[in-house]
């Protein structure tokens, strides 16, 4: 076969990047020249209808069985990409994948494994008798043996209103099952042209897994969401109604508002969506309805082909189609023993059978059904879902263990001393064992209640000693214990090395914790440091003191130009971006070119983002310290945009909560007052008590040197938030010995000095950096510390692990005693940051971009996998 050249440009240029992927026009040829010319070749002609993860994931098995000596392998997919892995479209839909991060398998991994495909085309009709397919583009081509692997499609329940007349789905309707779907789903979300009067609202039909995680991705793009649910709980397939009453709690928590037992009958809108209708609630006004209500198998080539269909397509334990001598089937549009599974564990198992069958390397094996024990995140909230949702016989045990205000519900249900079905909500710490003791109905503890939390019920470690071979870790991959510890013993010596090699882990992400104690236990404890763990952002294979040090050298301003001279392949990270803009503003000063998209959407439009997609504003109070002047302008700017929260916040601020973004700049103009950069990896304030003028037992003027104190570093950029703190006494009301920077004055007008403290999440009592005489000489340490920390820390670490990882000794040698001679440098640099400070709530008068403060983000072309 003659391979066609793809001829057609970039779509796009972005900051150095280009979009790579192109659409293929023709088939991807295997590749030529692994046997002699002229040799005939007598391998078996294997056709696979479908390229999705059911049918690569069974190529992948057969060839893992020698299947490339017995088989010229030919795969048909309707989309022009290599294979993906559908679960993380969620992951992708939020932004926290790009959509090149959840490729499978490569185009040039086709070619490699000598295996033709054509992609984007679609197979229309099977011919049994003489054994060719015909494809859409004209294409027959001759089988052997004959894989189905079509997948499903998204459900569209009855509803008016769907389609144009012209029978196109209305502009403003999405399913979500592909991903063109989500990247369609992406770009409405993010469309500049919507007008910036009113806030984007979505509806999301379907309370299941897909509808939740779509609701949640959509909301990150700062739009609200309801999703409306015709079951009477959310998730019902997978948990009972106790169950489901908690997870809506979870879930209307983040801001999603939810309507159970309610259908839709109608979408709104003649030319695009206003809103929709439900049968016995009021209409939801929205401009963008998702459908996810489930899927249904695609057969529509089977039963054209006289197939035996029934719900799906019919197969037997060796995944052959029933009176079919040549043709498989594998994955969801399959029914066996009458059931048919929507789930990608059970894929993974029929994929094993039907490639040990196929090529002969198990002629015995079969499929009997799959147990489903799904464990996954839905919408950031921890589910495990296996077996009977409840008791179904009088004689049945159910032990039940319910906390609705973290989140929590755990569900077990006993038979016969067997566990026959569980559910976990919030807390799926005790998941492998329970797996195991369903999959293989180990003994049960006495105690029930072992089953639930850690009360002489097996630990985490030797829960993984006591996991069978066969047990699966990652459901997402299908990846086994035994896959992990075979590649441990093959030399993967990191966690991140045995994930790379297996997959596991990189779907939802919910078994990273189990991976991480197979991996470890596997390896006797005897796990290398992943290098990786050194990089300074995920992107850049350099520590911190390399990567500034290549900046430097190269003369780097940018963060696209650090990518495209420093990066692998000069490609754009975008976990790494905002980690690289913080260190070069640090580095450059006002040296650095400031890239809109290397900023997160805090840091872009200077505000903290909410829950609901709202934001907050936080005007700056230096030391807590206000007027009746900005009391008054903060209550008319409150009244005037209707705030709906008004809260005072732990640094002494006044919090503005639930501005719409499109209202940031007026309320900035309102307000005219600096930034208290609530927001940002930044200095963010300096907390103060009343000092010595009022309070009776105060020492020194805390009040004045917390101003002083964030009036000269305001603002500046750090590896993570700087807490800072003065108290006038030892009493220490300002609670200063757990901020990064805490300042108390003592007796004889003498002021302590404490680094790395800390009182949220960690609690650490700060270390004493020194005892000085001076408030200005306080300033100087403080900035100077600083300094280093912004110099020397790792992205993200707080001063709270810092100053136990370097060492207080050594700090205290450098800022203070100056032992290696940094103390000038340290100072100039600092010098620089706060000489190069501008108030970022200027750019209300000149934003960076038109849409900077538009309701929906800026569209950002998405990154896809190249071919070549």
């Amino acid at each position: 076969m003659t391979a066609v050249t793809d001829k057609t440009q970039p779509t796009s240029q972005h900051k150095g990047q280009h979009n790579a992927q192109h659409r293929l026009p023709g088939p991807v040829p295997a590749s030529k020249g692994k046997r002699p010319p002229g040799t005939r070749d007598a391998r078996r002609r294997l056709v696979v209808i479908g390229n999705g993860m059911a049918g690569a994931r069974a190529v992948e098995e057969i060839l893992a069985r020698g299947g490339a000596e017995q088989f010229t392998i030919t795969m048909f997919g309707d989309e022009p990409y290599g294979n993906y892995n559908r679960i993380m479209l969620s992951h992708v839909l939020s932004g926290e994948e790009s959509d090149a991060d959840i490729f499978l398998n490569s185009l040039h991994w086709y070619q490699d494994n000598n295996i033709t495909l054509h992609a984007g085309v679609r197979v229309e009709r099977i011919d049994r008798f003489t054994k060719y397919v015909f494809a859409n583009n004209g294409h027959v081509v001759p089988y052997d043996v004959l894989i189905i692997a079509t997948g499903s499609q998204s459900f569209m329940p009855p509803m008016d209103g769907l389609y144009t007349p012209s029978g196109s789905i209305k502009p403003g309707v999405f399913t979500f099952r592909t991903i063109d779907d989500t990247r369609n789903m992406v770009k409405h979300a993010q469309d500049e042209g919507h007008p910036s009067d009113r806030r984007r609202r979505a509806v999301v039909i379907g309370g299941g897994l897909l509808g939740l995680e779509a609701a949640r991705g959509l909301q990150s793009h700062g739009i609200d969401v309801d999703v409306v649910h015709s079951g009477g709980h959310l998730m019902n397939a997978q948990m009972g109604p106790d169950g489901g009453a908690i997870l809506r709690r979870s879930v209307e928590a983040l801001g999603i508002r939810v309507h159970t037992g309610s259908r839709t009958t109608a979408v709104l809108g003649t030319d695009k969506v206003t809103g929709v209708r439900l049968r016995d609630r009021p209409d939801i006004d929205c401009d963008m309805v998702v459908v996810a209500a489930g899927i249904r198998p695609n057969v529509d080539v089977a039963v054209l082909s006289g197939l035996h269909v029934e719900r799906a397509i019919v197969v037997d334990d060796q995944l052959r189609v029933v009176d079919e001598d040549d043709i498989y089937a594998v994955g969801e549009c399959v029914q066996h023993r009458g059931e048919v599974y929507g789930l990608v564990a059970p894929l993974w198992e029929q994929a094993v059978v039907l490639a040990n069958h196929v090529t002969g390397a198990d002629s015995a094996a079969a499929y009997l059904g799959s147990r489903i024990a799904t464990k996954l995140k839905v919408a950031g909230v921890e589910v495990a879902s296996m077996g009977l949702q409840g008791p179904e016989r009088e004689t049945d045990e159910h032990i039940v263990f319910s906390e609705p205000s973290r989140g929590v519900f755990k569900s077990i249900v006993i038979r016969d001393n067997k566990m026959v079905g569980a559910t976990l909500l919030g807390d799926s710490r005790k998941v492998a064992y329970l797996t195991q003791a369903f999959d293989k109905g180990l003994p049960l503890p006495e105690e029930r209640i072992a089953l639930m939390f850690d009360l002489g019920g097996p630990g985490e470690e030797q829960g993984v000693a006591e996991l069978n071979d066969d047990a699966q870790v990652c459901n997402c991959n299908g990846v086994s214990k035994k896959a992990l510890v075979d590649a441990v013993k093959g030399g993967c010596n990191t966690v991140a090395g045995a994930m790379d090699a297996t997959r596991a882990g990189k779907g939802c992400g919910s078994c990273k914790l189990l991976v991480k104690q197979v991996v470890e236990w596997a390896a006797d404890g005897d796990v290398a440091e992943d290098p990786a763990a050194s990089y300074y952002v995920p992107g850049i294979p350099l520590d911190k003191a390399s990567l500034m040090a290549a900046i430097r050298k190269q003369g780097l301003r940018s963060v696209s130009s650090v990518f495209a001279a420093l990066a692998p392949g000069s490609a754009e990270d975008a976990k790494s971006k905002m980690g690289l803009a913080s260190l070069m503003k640090m580095m450059l000063a006002d040296q650095y070119i400031d890239e809109r998209d290397a900023r997160f959407i805090n840091d872009r439009v200077h505000a903290n983002i909410q829950r609901d997609g709202t934001f907050s504003v936080v005007p700056q109070m230096k030391g807590g310290v206000t007027s009746v002047q900005q009391l008054r302008r903060i209550a008319d700017v409150a009244e005037k945009h209707n705030i709906p929260l008004i809260k005072l916040t732990g640094g002494q601020r006044i919090d503005l909560l639930g501005v719409p973004k499109e209202d940031l700049p007026q309320v900035w103009a309102d307000l005219d007052m600096p930034s208290g950069y609530a927001y940002g990896k930044s200095f963010r304030t300096v907390k103060t008590c009343v000092g010595k003028d009022f309070c009776r037992y105060g020492t020194g003027d805390s009040t004045r040197l917390g101003i002083d104190i964030e009036s000269r570093f305001q603002g500046i950029e750090a590896p993570a938030k700087l807490k800072l703190a003065v108290s006038g006494c030892p009493r220490n009301c300002a609670e200063s010995l757990v901020k990064d920077v805490g300042v108390v004055a003592v007796e004889g007008g003498r002021w302590e000095i404490y680094v790395g403290g800390a009182a949220g999440a960690h609690i650490r009592k700060g270390d004493l950096l020194a005892t000085v005489d001076d408030p200005e000489e306080v300033k100087v340490l403080t900035g100077r510390f600083m300094q280093y920390y912004r110099e020397n820390a790792n992205w993200l670490e707080r001063t709270y692990s810092f100053v136990p990882r370097v060492g207080i000794d050594h700090i205290r040698a450098v800022v203070v005693d100056d032992a290696e001679g940094l103390a000038d440098g340290l100072d100039a640099a600092m010098q620089a940051s706060v000489d190069s400070y501008v108030d970022p709530w200027t750019e209300r008068d000149d934003p960076l971009t038109p849409g900077q403060f538009r309701t929906s983000l800026p569209l950002t072309v998405l990154p896809q996998v190249p071919v070549r």
